[in-house]
């Protein structure tokens, strides 16, 4: 009897341990499953929310750069003033070259003696002697021969004739052979120095640009003379020329030659452009380097179109080139011709 008790009792204990449910049991990782997905689904909601926000504001921004970059609309008012603008515009352009163009005739009466005078009378001529940094005892040559100096050279200016020595700046701004020019000048007053010219051998070509703008930007003269430092000059007899052909103008003066165009690189007075001068291999007529004049409304031409003016391998070639395209009445004097034998010339070679 107590043995079927027993057993009743423990079969009911085997039946509520069975009843109760296992930490492991399928529904228990449903619900996890479940609670991870869900998770995933609060991200990916909350992520094309944030995309969709995101997507907004470029949207916007895109739209109102579009409406900056809107054509306005113009008023009647509006575009007449556009169209005056251009007018005007047409109108200063056209100015401009009359300009120019009246500049380069002689036309403007804007250049003013170096002491800034309006009264001042216009000169005869402005002469520039070219000379270099290591031309000292030359100068000192000419100034105790033809060219005045100290009192002398003033009473010569107040007859109307200016001369100078002509040199550039060195290569290495304010260096000792600058500093030796300026304290030269400063003692003799009798130099003209091309600020914007770098003095040099090679650069010779282009100094006649520099000395003939300078010169007709500081002095009102009728005739404006380039010489070499390797000439003497009979100064009387050289004045007596120009005065000959005062208020001729366009006159380009001078011992009027032509030459063969040497066109191998090495040789002496070689033209490394000899193939812009045609297959004879000649230079046009031009007035020899050592002494040439040209008169104002020349000299104020080369200032004017200094920037675009085409220098060849030798000064003289390079006036003469733009002389050809002008109305300059070539004057052939061969009292100009510095190496002749005639007897009244008013230079010689050194």
């Amino acid at each position: 009897m107590e043995f079927r008790e027993s057993l009743v009792s423990t079969m009911k204990h085997d039946r509520r341990w069975k009843s109760q449910p296992s930490k492991h049991s399928p529904s228990n990782r449903s619900s996890l499953i479940l609670g991870f997905f869900s998770c995933l689904a609060c991200l990916y909601v909350a992520g094309r929310l944030w995309q969709d926000a995101q997507n907004r504001i470029l949207l916007s921004t895109l739209l109102q750069r579009n409406l900056d970059q809107r054509p306005k609309i113009l008023t009647v008012e509006d575009k007449l003033m556009t169209l005056g603008c251009k007018d005007l515009g047409k109108r200063i352009v056209e100015v401009e070259m009359e300009l120019t163009l009246a500049k380069s005739r002689g036309y403007l009466r804007n250049q003013f003696p170096q002491n800034g005078s309006l009264s001042a009378p216009k000169l005869l001529a402005v002469i520039g002697v070219y000379t270099g940094f290591g031309s000292r005892l030359k100068r000192n040559t000419f100034r105790g021969s033809w060219m005045p100096r100290g009192d002398a050279l003033k009473k010569l200016e107040e007859r109307g004739v200016v001369i100078r020595f002509v040199i550039g700046r060195s290569a290495n701004r304010g260096d000792s052979l600058d500093r030796n020019i300026d304290d030269e000048n400063h003692l003799t007053q009798d130099f003209l120095i091309l600020e914007a010219h770098e003095e040099a051998q090679e650069e010779l070509p282009k100094k006649a640009k520099y000395f003939f703008a300078t010169a007709v930007e500081s002095w009102d003269a009728e005739f404006y003379v380039k010489i070499d430092d390797s000439i003497d000059v009979d100064l009387d007899g050289l004045v007596g020329i120009l005065e000959s052909h005062r208020g001729k103008k366009g006159a380009y003066i001078g011992c009027m030659k032509s030459g063969e165009i040497i066109s191998e690189e090495g040789k002496t007075w070689y033209e490394p452009q000899w193939w812009k001068f045609g297959d004879e291999k000649s230079y046009f007529r031009h007035a020899a380097g050592s002494l040439l004049i040209i008169s104002k409304n020349l000299a104020q031409y080369i200032n004017t179109n200094s920037a675009s003016l085409q220098a060849y391998a030798h000064d003289d070639i390079s006036v003469g080139s733009w002389m050809m395209g002008l109305e300059a009445t070539y004057v052939d004097d061969n009292r100009l011709c510095c190496g002749s034998s005639k007897q009244d010339k008013v230079c010689s070679n050194v």
